[in-house]
């Protein structure tokens, strides 16, 4: 479940900067900063249902899935398609992230 979690945070994430990324840099109207910032506070708020209990631990997992979300990212909506590095990139990330995720914790 929590790989969902962070899958969606990332979307919604990627999206609201884009939002703000398409606004300064592509001259996009300012009223892209409405759904940005909508978009990054659903964000934050979904990374509330990570499945640990340390924030920081979420955070630095999370990390591994946006990389690779952001590649995904980059290919749907920006049409540049990944090449081997970024795969292989991402993909490193996703076991880090699996590492800190699924690594057995005493209470």
């Amino acid at each position: 479940m929590t790989y969902l979690v962070f899958a969606t945070a990332a979307a919604a994430e990627i999206a609201g900067c884009f939002a703000f990324w398409a606004w300064w840099r592509l001259d996009k109207t300012v009223l892209w900063l409405v759904p940005g910032i909508l978009s990054l506070i659903v964000f934050a708020w979904l990374l509330t249902f990570a499945g640990t209990n340390a924030a920081g631990r979420a955070f630095a997992a999370y990390g591994g899935i946006y990389i690779a979300a952001s590649l995904v990212w980059l290919w749907a909506a920006e049409g540049i398609r990944p090449d081997r590095f970024d795969v292989v990139g991402a993909a490193i990330c996703l076991v880090g992230a699996s590492v800190i995720l699924l690594a057995p914790r005493g209470a």
